[in-house]
């Protein structure tokens, strides 16, 4: 006879399940959308020249004075990687086996990184890459309150805001200051480089996408290999062919960078074999960008199938397998030119596992676990901050966490990019983190006075089906607003004159005296020497 208790847990472990699958779901229809928008790839040029601001952003002062080529690697590991099975505690090896009888990891098929720490033998490229100084690992990472949603702890690392909905990432912020005029004058190559994980908010600004981001790796080969998304010579000669040719066209042009993609990666090769994994395929095309000069500060690839809630043990080596002959592969093929200390790599994920192992060999969704960091510019291989204590959880049965994933980010922002503090406070939200010391060091950090640094702030509104803009001036100035249609083509102007500091707001269609269709269009603001641009809907 089955007992009230036993019922009582079944029933809740089929609601969870119930709760997990619909936000898979959710999931997947967020990437889908986005992936037919062709998530940062559109952007237009006005008249097709380079334009200077006598008022440069804070981030393009504090760039233009501590200039560097050093570039971040971002590796998602989605799905949460269980992070007792990736760094195993051998100093509390018999609490973590009594928790994990059957998924454990035993001694014997350990690899000791120290006294205290090993990884399962099938990471035994990770021991290089650690003797060789180029591996730090951050216990605990994590952040107040987990939330157990793939969906939000996801958008919660992207955006670095844990208690509201915040629809913009570090990454994004940071290029929004410093490109403030991107949807009409994008830089001359991509600020980001994104492979999968295209749903993710991490390079999302208030008005663009700052990534050149593709749905997998295949799609950015052919842009590597052809400068081109699609192939629109081998169209079938019939009408579904010549639509098929013009929805493929039309996809190609909006990728602006392309070109500058293509000419980078024709420029380089690999000088390694990386092997057949799914993170290999990935981070084997960004050493060649790397290596041909493409210049994207920022590249981000995604290692997906860590949500293991069965059948864990199989499933995670396969892919920690992956990860650790391509993070060897990778900064070889790096050295063999001999630019691997300007390349920092680190792995994310949205939550860890619990610490136990749940009735189906696997694991479920968590809170701490660790972040790894590779290259040899950390200046050593190390461990940071303590391990959470496996004997003491929080009330969802969680491990608590002993570092805040932010406070890695500040760390990156400062001693790798080498930004001012103040710069990197408002990159994350205005609020303060500790400065983790990841044996990075920057030669020179900014000193200016940023308050000094004057930007406007504008938005588009809507109301009773009118669309308005509406503009914040830190000062008296003069203000010229033009509009155009998505061709470039300019339909009028909105305001060319002297404003007042403070709030002005402005009725497009009363503006603009020329009929306008619905549709979207792309107003550009421009003010001493300052250009802004966003794209708005007309009503």
């Amino acid at each position: 006879m089955i007992s009230k208790k036993t019922l009582k847990k079944s029933q809740q472990s089929k609601k969870e399940k119930k709760a997990h699958d619909h936000e898979h779901t959710q999931w997947s229809r967020r990437s889908f959308i986005q992936a037919l928008g062709l998530a940062g790839g559109g952007s237009m040029i006005l008249g097709g020249t380079a334009i200077s601001a006598t008022a440069p952003s804070p981030l393009a002062v504090a760039l233009a004075e501590n200039d560097n080529d050093n570039i971040l690697v971002i590796i998602r590991l989605a799905g949460g990687n269980d992070g007792l099975n990736t760094i195993v505690p051998v100093y509390d090896y018999d609490t973590y086996a009594n928790l994990r009888p059957t998924i454990r990891h035993q001694q014997s098929d350990l690899i000791n990184l120290n006294g205290d720490f090993g990884i399962p033998n099938y990471m035994s490229d990770l021991e290089s890459v650690w003797g060789e100084g180029s591996m730090k690992v951050i216990h605990g990472v994590g952040y107040p309150n987990q939330n157990l949603s793939h969906f939000t702890s996801t958008d919660i690392w992207a955006s670095t805001a844990d208690t509201y909905n915040e629809p913009t990432g570090w990454w994004g912020r940071y290029f929004e200051d410093l490109y403030p005029d991107y949807i009409t004058t994008p830089p001359e190559i991509p600020p980001a480089i994104q492979i999968g994980s295209i749903g993710n908010l991490i390079f999302k600004g208030n008005n663009s996408n700052y990534a050149f981001s593709v749905a997998n790796p295949e799609q950015l080969q052919n842009v590597g290999e052809n400068g081109t998304l699609h192939d629109v010579l081998d169209i079938p000669d019939c009408i579904y062919g010549d639509k098929l040719l013009f929805m493929r066209a039309t996809a190609n042009t909006t990728f602006t960078y392309s070109s500058v993609i293509n000419d980078a990666y024709m420029a380089a090769n690999n000088n390694v074999e990386y092997g057949e994994g799914n993170l290999a395929e990935q981070l084997a095309m960004v050493a060649r960008l790397i290596k041909g000069g493409l210049g994207s500060k920022v590249y981000m690839v995604t290692l997906g199938g860590f949500d293991t809630h069965a059948d864990q043990i199989i499933r995670q080596q396969e892919l920690l397998s992956d990860l650790s002959s391509t993070i060897k592969n990778f900064y070889d093929d790096l050295t063999s030119i001999g630019i691997q200390d300007k390349v920092l790599s680190m792995t994310i994920s949205e939550f860890g596992r619990r610490p136990y192992e749940n009735g189906s060999n696997g694991t479920d969704h968590g809170a701490a676990s660790p972040l790894m960091l590779f290259g040899p510019a950390l200046d050593g291989s190390g461990f940071i901050g303590n391990h959470p204590d496996l004997s003491t959880w929080d009330e969802n049965d969680n491990l608590i966490p002993s570092n805040d994933f932010r406070s890695v980010y500040n760390a990156v922002l400062t001693d790798w990019f080498c930004l001012d503090p103040s710069i990197v406070n408002t990159i994350l939200l205005n609020e303060p983190y500790e400065n983790l010391n990841l044996g990075l060091s920057c030669e020179t950090l900014s000193s200016s006075d940023f308050n000094n640094t004057k930007r406007i702030a504008h938005v588009a509104t809507y109301q009773n089906n009118q669309t308005y803009i509406e503009i914040q001036l830190p000062s008296s100035a003069h203000v010229t607003i033009k509009l155009y249609d998505m061709l470039a083509k300019e339909i009028g102007t909105i305001t060319n004159k002297l404003l007042q500091e403070g709030r002005h707001r402005f009725n497009i269609r009363e503006k603009i005296q020329n009929r306008l269709s619905y549709g979207q269009y792309i107003y550009r603001i421009s003010t001493g020497g300052q250009f802004y641009s966003n794209s708005v809907l007309i009503k």
